[in-house]
């Protein structure tokens, strides 16, 4: 593993056991260092958990979404990375090998020094002055250690590909389809001042005996799909998939290995998760709407056997990343067929997202990415949340005054690298 590192990385490695959790610090040079921290694992288990609350919520307004935990989260980062501050104190990029809850857990908002959060006139801007681990270093996740090898061994990508290549709003029936043409080309209504816009997720209670045409729609990834496109100066006419557009067909008739970034901004599903599905599968147009789309759901068999050349397939679904339900699945299952199909990261959603931070995100990592020539994947990704926590916030179109910041982690920690960050 220390021979995969690069200059300015750091390899942590944890792993939950029953009564103890142990971490690693590998620098690129020189001894690791190794700790251990007596907390059981079904309590450690319950501590995750509880952060989760504050981030995996049903929040559909500013009032409903709870406070973050930054104690609770600065115990994990006291416990578990202080304690090996030699092996990585000095890198700039921190290279993650969770193990356990710990990987439904995103290490960049822990806190590396216990603080509090003040109340402030605009609401969440407290959140701000908390030293987050992301104020320190850019962080990516990796599914063992031994994938750290693989992907630095993968051959140089082709300088000739294409920018981008999206698939978002598919319509899973046909009253979406008929709802989805009358508002492909106009402004989608704005929600009052205190409501904020979060993505519809599959409900698993009724997600259990559901069929594909009751998943509801996500009209908004249009708009973060095409903020992308222009950021990267991508045709739009060409790489930008919506409607009955985002289905398989479509897919396999591109060739995707021509493309640097590749995305999918639609539901994650896990096996079972709808009727019929044995296996983690995205969902595109169905059959309803798109007859050249199949059933719509593209499975972990058909990624495998996809061709990539990708230096990003961004995920951006409601629930792609979280530890339980699709969403383990998704990095375990949809994740490990991305890498083999041939990509070399994944950006994928812990929960489900606010749109317009998520669009802000997303889009900024890009620009910031195209703009600055070796600018790791990692890097830019921690700067874009940075500038979340610092931006202005939401602002009211009518007063310009800001509304609400994104300074809480349920808006800037929303999305995850997985793979390597560090090109």
């Amino acid at each position: 593993a220390q021979k995969s590192l690069k200059p300015g990385e750091a390899l942590l490695s944890i792993y939950s056991a029953e009564d103890f959790t142990y971490a690693w610090a590998i620098p690129p040079q020189g001894a690791p260092a190794f700790a251990r921290w007596k907390i059981a694992r079904g309590d450690l288990d319950k501590s995750v958990a509880a952060l989760r609350k504050a981030l995996d919520s049903d929040a559909q307004s500013l009032d409903d979404i709870p406070a973050f935990d930054v104690s609770a989260a600065h115990k994990i980062y006291a416990n578990l990375l202080q304690p090996v501050e030699a092996g990585w104190a000095q890198a700039k990029s921190l290279v993650i090998v969770p193990h356990g809850a710990l990987a439904q857990l995103h290490f960049a908002l822990l806190p590396t020094q216990a603080a509090a959060v003040d109340k402030t006139p605009v609401p969440f801007k407290g959140y701000a002055a908390v030293p987050w681990l992301a104020r320190k270093a850019a962080i990516s996740q990796l599914p063992s250690v031994a994938s750290l090898r693989t992907l630095r061994a993968l051959p140089a990508a082709d300088a000739k590909r294409q920018p981008f290549v999206g698939f978002a709003d598919p319509w899973f029936n046909a009253e979406q389809a008929a709802e989805g043409k009358k508002t492909q080309t106009a402004q989608l209504t704005t929600r009052g001042a205190k409501a904020i816009n979060r993505r519809s997720a599959p409900k698993s209670a009724e997600a259990q005996a559901a069929e594909f045409k009751t998943l509801p729609r996500l009209p908004e990834t249009a708009d973060e799909i095409r903020s992308i496109a222009q950021a990267l100066k991508a045709d739009a006419a060409k790489s930008v998939f919506l409607g009955a557009a985002a289905n398989k067909g479509a897919v396999r008739q591109q060739n995707l290995a021509g493309y640097k970034i590749v995305m999918f901004a639609t539901h994650g599903l896990t096996a079972g998760e709808i009727a019929g599905l044995s296996q983690p599968a995205l969902a595109l147009s169905g059959p309803d709407v798109s007859p050249e789309g199949g059933n719509g759901l593209l499975t972990m068999e058909e990624i495998l056997s996809l061709k990539l050349d990708a230096d990003w397939v961004v995920l951006s679904a409601c629930n792609t990343a979280t530890g339980q339900g699709a969403g383990s699945e998704a990095v375990s299952g949809l994740g490990r067929a991305f890498f083999y199909a041939g990509t070399r990261a994944l950006l994928v959603s812990n929960w489900p997202v606010e749109t317009v931070s998520a669009r802000t995100l997303t889009t900024d990592l890009f620009r910031r990415q195209a703009e600055t020539p070796g600018l790791s994947r990692a890097e830019a990704l921690r700067q874009a949340m940075m500038a979340l926590v610092d931006g202005p916030g939401a602002v009211d179109p009518s007063t310009k005054q800001p509304v609400f910041s994104y300074a809480h982690p349920i808006f800037w920690a929303a999305f995850s690298l997985v793979g390597d960050g560090g090109a």
